[in-house]
């Protein structure tokens, strides 16, 4: 469709961003459309989105729930400046249809696009919505959802999946006899209870698995500590006897080269946001522990569609100590079978055609 022009907002995390750069290429490759973005400051959409070669807008916006009510009331009072600022940017760009993935930017542009009468696509990963596509649900044009469950709350929703980077489906089961891995990520912002915790869990475990190795992905503010902690722990492994453990660790502040490293992994440990659906797409056997703080729950409610059918385990934060994440991850990384009966099951529930559905229905609507 020629001419076509679509508008992306929100951000915050990885768990946004990185779902809504792949709609935005699909759009761009597939479907020849020019594609901008909406996003805040404070996001990490300010890295992401210009490094993929997309223009980005900055408005601002900020958190309503989970948060002290001097910040509630300040992004009260950014809201009608926000809504100011996106009709100010939906005029001059003239997009036919906007595209709202969740985060601070998201209400502001949707209601926009709302008052502008421009066709609207909410995309939902998780379970239970956030806040804003909740208050947005049944005015907007469409949606886009990871869960059946999730489709109620929405006008004219379709369960899509969620839109995976085709490499990650590209990723095959790991061969018999290769080595060890664990991965450890939490998002781009990485996790305090991974980072406190692993360093001391890690280096037991390298000495009671010789042949593993571990990549944990701390985010950029604790990275330093984090691999300071590592070193200690692991540093007191390797003179009980762990030998060579130092060299069997690293550290660092963001991966961004998932596909590989999802690859090399046999069990991730991870959050439970927007993760569930690449570990499905790339078929890998996880241990989730929730973000206990995170809105509406709906983390501990994405890990536990997984659960059900066995395609993951759960650990809740509340009971994560070092013993308790220390025997979970034991019993998967010496357990094949059940890796792989686990990876197995989580591949069932991916959705290769995810990305291409979305960047469909965004066409549809902006033919309207």
């Amino acid at each position: 469709m020629g001419g076509l022009r679509a508008m992306i907002a929100g951000g915050g995390t990885g768990g946004h961003v990185v779902p809504a750069l792949a709609v935005g290429r699909e759009l761009r490759d597939a479907h020849g459309a020019e594609v901008r973005y909406i996003g805040t400051a404070r996001g990490i959409e300010t890295r992401l989105v210009p490094e993929a070669g997309f223009r980005l807008e900055l408005v601002r916006s900020g958190p309503l729930k989970n948060v002290g009510l001097r910040t509630r009331l300040r992004t009260l009072a950014d809201v009608p400046l926000g809504v100011l600022h996106c009709l100010a940017l939906l005029r001059e760009f003239r997009p036919q249809a906007v595209v709202g993935v969740g985060g601070y930017a998201s209400g502001p542009a949707m209601l926009a696009a709302l008052l502008l009468r421009i066709p609207t696509l909410v995309y939902e990963p998780n379970a239970a919505p956030g806040l804003t596509n909740r208050l947005l649900g049944r005015w907007v044009s469409a949606a886009a959802v990871n869960f059946a469950q999730t489709a109620r709350f929405f006008r004219n929703a379709e369960v899509t999946g969620v839109p995976v980077r085709p490499e990650i489906f590209a990723i095959a089961p790991k061969p018999e006899g290769s080595p060890l891995r664990l991965l450890v990520t939490a998002g781009s912002n990485g996790a305090q209870v991974f980072n406190e915790t692993m360093p001391g869990v890690a280096a037991r475990l390298l000495a009671e698995l010789p042949g593993l190795t571990i990549v944990h992905q701390s985010g950029p503010r604790r990275l330093e500590a984090t691999r300071a902690a590592y070193a200690a722990s692991c540093g007191e492994a390797s003179s009980r006897g762990a030998e060579g453990a130092a060299a069997r660790w690293a550290v660092e502040a963001f991966l961004g080269d998932m596909p590989q490293q999802y690859a090399a992994a046999d069990v991730v440990l991870a959050r439970s946001g927007s993760t569930v659906a690449e570990l499905c797409a790339a078929g890998r056997a996880s241990l989730l522990v929730p973000f206990a703080a995170a809105a509406d729950d709906h983390q501990r409610k994405n890990a536990e569609v997984l659960v059900q059918v066995g395609a993951a385990a759960m650990l809740l934060q509340k009971d994560v100590t070092e013993a308790s994440l220390l025997q979970a991850l034991l019993e998967l990384l010496r357990d094949a079978s059940r890796r792989q009966a686990m990876a197995e099951r989580a591949r069932r529930l991916a959705r290769p055609g995810a990305l291409a559905r979305i960047a469909e229905r965004v066409v549809a609507l902006a033919r309207m």
